[in-house]
């Protein structure tokens, strides 16, 4: 159940990084309800999970009785955002990017609400404006109310211009046009507030600005805390470690092993900031954890609430049955049924001839390395298991008493990391 005071829920939750007049948002919000928006690029055919959170506070808007306004970038998209990226991001064709935010939309709906209601959500398209848009209009009446010095010194921009590679004017000119994404929705939904994760704080300050110059009104800004990796970097759509949405990208196993494999540090700041568990259950949860010295509990709820949310209860529960199956350790636990059910619930699985049979070639073809090269360094640093049996013969080939019922084999890489081979 959601307090009166949503500026209250998420403090609790330490759902707040920045926010602009803490005082005044709280008083508009307890006395009106208002339009939100967030703005999600769409530089690829999916969100990923870094995505999920700037949604559910959305999500969190909406139960309040605000109304949410989902904003895809089709033209920002075009330029790159290059807030605390290392360089600048390949440009793409609109005919790509339109394909994309058809399915983006769809995975959108999974989190809001669009049915016939007072404060339905609303998807937007930047490019509906920015197409028609005068660039000597731009130039004159929007960039002259910023100052180059000022835009120098926001972090993300500094923070290329220090490097060899620098930055390009197109994305150097990014911010702005995020700034008029701003005062647009304000002119045409009367967006009061924008969301987004603490990186985007120089491009939602810069909104604010505009909005306040070309409206003469005050608008706010709100930044909630960035999903990182285990490296501490933000998940972007560029890395190899992405977790998608899209369950062709990422298999809803793979979805439920990133939950379920969070750091012990993690775990209760996420069920804070991904469930509707109340403060006081996290704390329960998190005292029987205590008391069994292992964080079980609160990792597998995590894993349930956000697998089921994203994929469904059935994926949910395929996604756990191969888990146990996984790591039972046991192979004489596992008879052929249970391959075959593994198989049927999307285990990650690869089918090969019986003539296939060298380690390091299967290793690199399931992307449990990265190459030959990795390959051989895994197994002889003791790290592949076959059938739960390590191996460390880099020259291994395949025998047929691997094959368990003729058939299927589990190769692993390290404890959590699992394949099951189908011999045809």
């Amino acid at each position: 159940m959601l307090e009166k005071n949503i500026l209250n829920y998420f403090k609790k939750r330490k759902l707040i990084s920045q926010i602009t007049n803490n005082k005044k948002v709280e008083e508009i919000l307890k006395k009106k309800k208002i339009s939100i928006y967030c703005g999600f690029d769409p530089t690829a055919d999916s969100l990923h999970i870094g995505h999920i959170l700037p949604l559910l506070c959305l999500k969190k808007f909406q139960m309040q009785g605000h109304t949410p306004i989902v904003l895809i970038g089709g033209a920002t998209s075009l330029i790159g955002d290059p807030s605390f990226k290392s360089k600048e991001r390949s440009l793409f064709s609109y005919s790509h990017v339109l394909q994309w935010i058809e399915k983006i939309k769809k995975q959108i709906f999974l989190f809001l609400d669009f049915s016939d209601i007072p404060n339905k959500a609303i998807i937007v398209n930047n490019y509906d404006w920015f197409k028609k848009l005068n660039i000597l209009f731009f130039l004159r009446d929007i960039g002259k109310n910023f100052s180059i010095n000022h835009m120098i010194n926001k972090e993300s921009v500094k923070n290329r211009i220090s490097r060899e590679q620098g930055i390009s004017f197109t994305e150097f000119s990014y911010s702005l046009l995020q700034a008029y994404d701003f005062s647009i929705l304000y002119k045409k939904y009367k967006v009061f507030l924008q969301i987004g994760g603490s990186d985007q704080w120089g491009n939602i300050t810069s909104g604010i600005h505009l909005t306040n110059i070309l409206h003469k009104k005050e608008v706010f800004g709100l930044t909630i805390p960035l999903l990182k990796k285990s490296d501490g970097k933000k998940f972007g759509k560029s890395s190899s470690q992405t977790i998608w949405l899209d369950s062709k990208k990422t298999s809803p196993y793979a979805f439920y092993q990133f939950w379920i494999n969070v750091k012990d540090s993690d775990v209760y700041n996420y069920l804070k900031y991904f469930t509707s568990l109340s403060i006081k259950e996290i704390q329960q949860i998190k005292l029987q954890d205590n008391f069994k010295k292992k964080k079980f509990k609160s990792k597998e709820i995590l894993a349930e609430k956000m697998t089921s949310l994203v994929h469904g209860k059935s994926n949910f529960l395929s996604a756990k049955n191969n888990t146990l199956v996984f790591f039972s350790r046991n192979i004489k636990n596992l008879n052929e049924k249970i391959f075959r059910k593994l198989k049927k619930n999307n285990a990650p699985t690869l089918n090969l001839e019986h003539s296939e049979k060298n380690l390091k070639d299967i290793l690199v073809r399931t992307k449990l390395a990265f190459s030959k090269n990795h390959a051989r360094n895994l197994i002889a640093s003791h790290a592949i298991s076959i059938n739960y049996r390590k191996e460390t013969n880099i020259h291994y080939i395949f025998k047929s008493s691997d094959k368990l019922f003729k058939k299927y084999t589990l190769l692993s890489r390290g404890k959590k990391n699992f394949y099951l081979l189908i011999w045809k």
